[in-house]
Order: C-alpha cells, then structure tokens, then sequence
C-alpha cells in the first residue's frame, strides 16, 4: 500500500528522546504509581484511542498532498514536527525563563533570524500564537503612540485589522485598491490630504491572502516621510519571499523596504514549515518595549535576562514552537540561494504556470498580470458576473469530485480587465472566483495533474 504520509523522522524522534531522557539520569525515580512513571508498556487504551482518532481525523481534506491547492494550508517540515513533539516531553512554557530556559533562548535565535532575513537594522521582537496576535500587538503598540488616531489598511487586507481596531477601539478606513489588487496610492494620498493628522497609522499588506498581492511599501515609505504616520507591514503571508529570487521589479521593491517598516508580522507557520500557533511580530525600535512593562510577584525573578514575557501581550506560550522554529531554521537557514529560498522560487513559478495556461484557455477569465506571489485567481468566461459565479461553484465542485481541492473567493470585478464581461458590471460589483494557494514545492512538479484534473472539471 502506498505511504502518503512521512514517518521516518519518528526514528529520529525515538534517538533525541534517549539523549534528552540520559540528561536528567541523576534524577530519582518517580514513585511506582505516580502520573509521571514513565509504563513499562503500551497501554492498550492509548493504542484503541488513537486509531479512533485516526479515523476521525481522516474526515479532512488531504492537506499534506500537491493535489490540495486550495486555502493556506501547508504541512510543517518533518523536523518540526520531531523538534515539536520532543519539547513536548517538557512541555516548557516561553513566557519565563522560569517555565522555558532553553526554548526562550531558541527563540531569542529564531526571531533574531527572520529579522536578519527581512533586514532589520535592530529589533525587538518574539513569537506569538500567530499573525492575529503579532497584528494585535502592532496595532496597540501604534495606539499607544498615535493614541486617538486612526488605522488604514487596504481593502483587500485581512480581516483582521479592521476586528482588531474593534478590539482596540480605533477607527479603521479602508482603502480602495488598484485593478492589480495593490493598495490604490492616488485614493490614500487623497484621504491623507484631505483627513490630514487623523491618521495615526497604514498597514500595508505584503501578500494578501486573497489574491496574493503586495502593496508598494517603498512608495508608502515616501508618504509616511511628508504625513508623519505610523507603518506597519503585514506580511503573515508572504514575508518570507524577501528570499524569492524571481519577484517582478515592482514586488522587489516592496519587499526590500521592510525593514524600513515601523513593524512587521510575519507568520512562519505558512512558508515557514511550521505547525499552527506560530507567528511573529517585530519592532524596528526596541523602545516601544516600555510599553510592555507590567509586575508580576513571581515570574520574573529567577534570572536578570530578559523574559519573553515582558515584551508580550500573552503570558503562556508554548516552548515547543520555538523549539521547532529553531530547528527547521537550522536545517533550512533563511538565505537567498538556499534550498529554503529555492523552494520559494518554485511556488512562484508553479503560480506564474498555471495563471498562463488559465489566461491562454477560452472557457477562463484571469488577471491580464501573472500573480505577484503564489496565489491564482481566476473565473468562469459568462456573459455576466453571476453567470461567472455559478459556473464557478460548478467547477469547484467537480474539481472536488476529481480530488482536486481548490478555493473560492468573493473578489472584485475591477482586478479582471475592463472588457471581461459585455455589459460592465456596477460599481462594487463581485465575482465568485476559483482560487489556488501553490504554496508547496511539489506542486511545481505536479502542474501538468493539476491542469487535467481542472480543465477535466471545467468541461461543462
């Protein structure tokens, strides 16, 4: 029977868990009976339990398969999962040094790696439970010194901006996009002219998850220079292709302004091979960390060092994802060149093959623009946008049918060429759109399974 799902790596698990258990052999053994004897055998309870949730855990999509091209799932590196699960056997808590010695120091490595990959001069920075609560923290770092002042985002940013300024209570103003889905720079110079010391500051999306487009950071660098606003980078999604080598010049640019930003998120449970509940979030000036400041009668104590926890809005935080982080960044360093960076470039090329055959094939309607990073767009040729939209959930589902697992996206009509249907749409108007996230490497391999199970979908 065909093996899909990696195991090699628990054979390497079972090694480092003999070296770490030979660590604390001065230790007494625990009382016969304690939850913490370690059972000379399996209990069979354990094996039954398991297999049940194996079952249960079948009724899923194959997330881990190339054929799964839909939503921003992608699976962590097997040495992840192995660094993962042997911290896990501690179970160390990253708030203190108290709870987390050696994983807060792991950590403390790993951020200070990803701000060297995104070029940061100097940073403070830490891991968060994921990009919501790294946007969470740059978002009240900003309301705290612009407090009353408004956010501006893109309207194609995440949602998440606009229900954490909810959370914060600030205002939130969306801005229009351009038809390449980019922030619209002449809408937001406009707004900054007229609302003029209002705006405390601009999120600028550096891969939305929608569409996968990279605001012009390096131009809003220009304006942050004349209106004295705040900028934070979103880069959740696509931070990590600082490291691509074949980005368009106008995406460069972008990206080679981070570490201009005032702030950067950036999530590396999405290209960086990490299991869920991991961000990140980083500061250019590590002044802001008064901000932070809180007492605690207990925690902080055991050591002068810096605690994590004091430059955290969360207290507990797993050990375990730094340990993980730490170790694929060992296997995988962020260099450009690299394998790491390589397997981006793949993505990018898997994107950039499949929008050309979708815009060379009559029954399709794509972006006249290849994707900015790995994420295609497309629709149904029909005479109107609801045409387009039905045939578009049509297709969905037979790609479904035939183990192709794609996406569906609610997107505006103006990031299709003006012509794209016969009778223009109104203003604001909508499309149902399928879309694919080629965030694996091997799907760059497997474009030719992709094409003919999708154009074998759309034959209706």
């Amino acid at each position: 029977m065909t093996q899909h799902l990696e195991v090699a790596s628990l054979r390497a698990l079972a090694d480092a868990l003999r070296e770490l258990d030979a660590a604390f052999a001065h230790l007494p053994t625990s009382p016969s009976g304690s939850s913490t004897s370690a059972p000379a055998a399996v209990d069979p309870r354990h094996s039954a339990i398991l297999k049940e949730l194996a079952h249960r855990l079948a009724d899923n999509y194959p997330y881990f398969h190339p054929l799964y091209a839909g939503q921003m799932l992608k699976p962590p590196h097997p040495i992840a999962r192995a660094a993962y699960a042997l911290a896990m056997w501690l179970n160390p808590n990253n708030h203190a040094l108290d709870g987390g010695r050696a994983t807060s120091q792991l950590e403390i490595e790993s951020v200070a790696a990803i701000a060297q990959m995104l070029g940061l001069p100097q940073h403070l920075g830490h891991l968060t439970g994921g990009g919501t609560v790294a946007n969470l923290e740059a978002l009240w770092i900003a309301s705290r010194l612009h407090p009353g002042k408004r956010i501006l985002a893109s309207a194609q940013s995440h949602y998440t901006h606009s229900r954490l300024c909810a959370v914060l209570g600030l205002d939130f103003t969306p801005v229009p996009t351009a038809s390449d889905g980019r922030m619209d720079l002449a809408a937001l110079e406009q707004f900054l002219s007229a609302e003029e010391g209002t705006v405390g500051t601009i999120v600028a999306t550096l891969g939305s998850t929608a569409t996968g487009a990279v605001d012009s950071l390096d131009h809003l660098l220009r304006l942050r220079d004349r209106y004295g606003f705040r900028l934070h980078a979103d880069a959740a999604y696509g931070g990590y292709f600082t490291l691509a080598s074949t980005l368009t010049p106008a995406t460069r640019a972008a990206f080679n302004a981070l570490s201009f930003a005032d702030s950067i998120v950036i999530d590396p449970h999405k290209h960086g091979l990490q299991p869920y509940g991991c961000g990140c979030v980083l500061f250019r000036d590590s002044a802001v960390g008064r901000f932070y400041k809180h007492d605690s009668p207990y925690t902080y104590f055991t050591s002068a060092e810096l605690h994590l926890g004091e430059i955290s809005l969360e207290c507990s935080r797993p050990g375990a994802a730094a340990a993980a982080l730490w170790a694929t960044q060992q296997l995988l360093p962020l260099t450009p060149g690299g394998d790491f960076a390589l397997a981006l470039d793949s993505s990018l090329d898997a994107a950039r093959s499949l929008h050309a055959r979708i815009a060379a094939d009559p029954r399709f309607l794509a972006p006249a623009a290849p994707p900015q990073l790995d994420i295609v767009f497309w629709t149904l040729r029909a005479p109107t946008p609801a045409q387009s939209s039905t045939l578009a959930r049509t297709v969905f589902g037979a790609a479904a049918a035939r183990d192709l697992h794609l996406a569906l996206a609610e997107l505006p009509v103006t990031l299709f060429p003006s012509a794209a249907w016969p009778t223009p749409p109104p203003a604001g108007a909508t499309v149902t759109c399928l879309r694919s996230v080629l965030m694996k490497p091997e799907h760059r391999t497997w474009l030719h399974e992709i094409w003919s199970r999708l154009s074998a979908a759309s034959s209706i």
